[in-house]
């Protein structure tokens, strides 16, 4: 892993500019993005990226990744282990190369590894510089090599500490991420987990085992997947119907650049294709996915029209043939260059080009071998294409219109006054009871309330026409003014904040899932902008000798019984709704800026498959997944009133 695999210009005096790792420890978020809990997370991938680049060369088999008590972290591999032998350039062992001097590795010229994942080079030492401490282990041709840094500087010379087996190898290493940088260092299960299981269906027969010693009872999960990302599409697809049974599963290599590509339909309406490059997601896809598109839409409209099943003149679009699609598009080439502000995109040409031919390759003798399957994928795009037809009739009333055009806004809507946006926010209020309650409420000037009747649509099981034809859905649609589905545009936004407001309890909880379904299916660049919350109404009213107290949970509820002391003059009302709050207290508890309180729902575009599921299983057809899911974190939900 040493500086001789680095390219002839990118030698020891650009190193030297570097100024070693203060760089890091003054602007992190250069680095990885930022010093939130989500920076914090991908210090974890950063090292687990390097051993599975061990993976990917055929030198590692297992990774395990720990959360210890105090929140370091352990990351063990069986790779190689980094060199110990001392670079010529520096004059250092190879591994302190890597742990403390910026764009070293293997990573650099073509020598060491062929594609590799993380930031390209920068990883370990960034970790480094970014923890309190690190230790790295390597089992080495029977001995064991040790070396320690405290923010990033180095604490001995590396060392021998012991022996092992000569045939056994690997590295290990331990951080511990610095509070002095990091916002929150508590590490999360689940984030790590959904990362975790991800790299695993990426990287077939690798097994990452995730484990948290945090707890008296340590708690475990093994990922290892035989079948990778034709495992992925099963997973996605759990909560789904498939169309056929098997996977259709496309692999090669084209102009250097490693293709892989799994697909399969559901009886869905949603498309969930996700797209990744040397194992990093690319949320907002890039040439790759491009020439995946332009495969599958070519290659079924071919069949189509060779079997006569669409007339010559017609074409199915894009669009209808991934109706219900769920595909992985996961490619690996040795320089991926990456576009766009957030670097989530993928820009180099040779891969658009590398995926379409690949896939329109082996789609086509897929087709040709298994007719059954075409046809049920075609029929499906053909009533996909009716129903879209129809729904473009229909969006074409619910489009905001200008005045001239007398397109009005829903007759339900109390609008406010003030026309900037970034003074507005929208209120979606279930019911008339609440919504009567709230338009008194309001503050006219910059609170537009909107009132929804019953539940509405589910959008995971409907289709555009359905719901284009929906009152509840047409009303929102018309009242935010940014279009949905490719006539989203966020510059037409009306109001800076969509607040849902529902009653605390398991109806209010359905319909705020519903909205929230609609909004992701539909206008997720609102909840990814941070435009949407959930507000957050009280549970219990406390009174006492004419003073009033509100509780947004048991907690609070108790709190404020202890320094008010629990007498049986209490009197504490429990809200089942908020129909049951005159508009001074709905203003009091849940609308005044100054005292309310407001969740805002937050979108990690590194999760976003994971995030499909969930919506998936909690809103789609199969009870099985459901069930097991509502099992799995109902030990998350305190007080459920049902």
């Amino acid at each position: 892993m040493g500086t001789e695999q680095q390219n002839a210009e990118y030698g020891a005096d650009q190193i030297q500019i570097l100024e070693g790792l203060e760089a890091v420890r003054k602007r992190p978020g250069m680095y990885i993005g930022s010093t939130s809990v989500r920076g914090l997370h991908h210090l974890v991938y950063e090292i687990v990226d390097n051993a599975v680049d061990e993976a990917l060369a055929g030198f590692c088999t297992e990774i395990q990744v720990i959360i210890n008590k105090g929140n370091s972290i352990t990351v063990i591999d069986n790779g190689r282990g980094i060199p110990v032998g001392i670079n010529h350039k520096s004059g250092l062992p190879a591994v302190e190369v890597v742990f403390t001097i910026l764009h070293a590795g293997g990573k650099f010229g073509g020598g060491g590894y062929k594609v590799s994942g993380g930031l390209h080079g920068v990883g370990a030492s960034v970790v480094n510089a970014l923890s309190t401490w690190l230790e790295v282990r390597i089992c080495h041709e029977g001995k064991i090599y040790q070396q320690r840094y405290e923010r990033g500087k180095v604490c001995y010379p590396l060392k021998v500490v012991g022996d092992c087996p000569v045939e056994k190898t690997g590295t290990r290493v331990d951080f511990q991420p610095d509070p002095e940088i990091f916002e929150e260092t508590e590490y999360d299960f689940d984030t790590l987990k959904h990362r975790l299981r991800e790299m695993a269906f990426l990287t077939k027969g690798i097994r990452i085992i995730l484990r948290d010693d945090r707890e008296d009872e340590p708690v475990q999960k093994v990922f290892h997947y035989e079948g990778g990302i034709k495992e992925f599409v099963s997973y996605l697809n759990r909560g789904k119907t498939p169309l056929y049974p098997e996977i259709v599963y496309c692999e090669g290599n084209r102009d250097g650049v490693s293709v892989e590509v799994a697909l399969q339909h559901n009886d869905g309406y949603n498309e969930g294709v996700y797209s990744f490059v040397n194992n990093i997601t690319t949320p907002e896809g890039g040439t790759h996915l491009t020439g995946f598109r332009n495969a599958l839409t070519k290659t079924f409209n071919a069949y189509a029209k060779a079997n006569k099943l669409i007339k010559e003149s017609d074409s199915l679009s894009g669009e209808d043939i991934r109706e219900g699609l769920t595909a992985i598009v996961s490619v690996k080439l040795e320089e991926p260059q990456f576009e766009g502000q957030t670097k989530q995109k993928l820009g180099n040409s040779e891969a658009r080009g590398a995926v379409d031919n690949l896939v329109t390759e082996q789609l086509t003798i897929y087709l040709e071998q298994h007719p059954q399957v075409a046809k049920i994928v075609l029929e499906k795009s053909i009533m996909a294409q009716r129903a879209r037809e129809a729904a473009r009739k229909a969006r074409e009333l619910t489009r905001r219109k200008s005045a001239l055009d007398g397109m009005a806004l829903p007759g339900k809507l109390a609008d406010c006054t003030d026309k900037d946006p970034k003074n507005c926010e929208i209120y979606i209020v279930e019911g008339d009871s609440a919504g009567g309650s709230a338009k008194t409420a309001r503050s006219r000037a910059t609170q537009a309330i909107l009132p929804l009747r019953g539940k509405i649509l589910n959008v995971e099981k409907a289709r555009l026409d359905r719901i284009y034809g929906n009152a509840e859905i047409k009303a929102m649609i018309t009242a935010f003014g940014t279009g949905i589905h490719e006539d989203f545009d966020i510059s037409k936004l009306r109001y800076d904040r969509i607040i849902i407001m529902t009653d605390a309890d398991v109806d209010g909880a359905h319909i705020s899932t519903l909205l929230l379904t609609f909004l992701y299916r539909f206008m997720p660049e609102l909840i990814r902008q941070g435009h949407v919350y959930l507000a957050q109404p009280p549970l219990y009213k406390l009174e006492k000798n004419k003073k009033v107290w509100y509780a947004y949970s048991d907690e609070e509820l108790a709190k404020i019984l202890n320094e008010v002391g629990r007498d049986q003059n209490n009197k504490i009302q429990r809200y089942k709704g908020l129909g049951e709050m005159d508009p001074e207290q709905l203003w009091e508890t849940t609308m005044d800026p100054e005292r309310r309180i407001l969740l805002r729902v937050n979108m990690d575009d590194e999760a976003s498959s994971e995030l499909d599921v969930t919506f998936t299983t909690l809103m789609g057809d199969q009870v099985e997944p459901r069930r097991e899911f509502i099992e799995e974190n109902a030990k998350f939900v305190e007080n459920l009133d049902i």
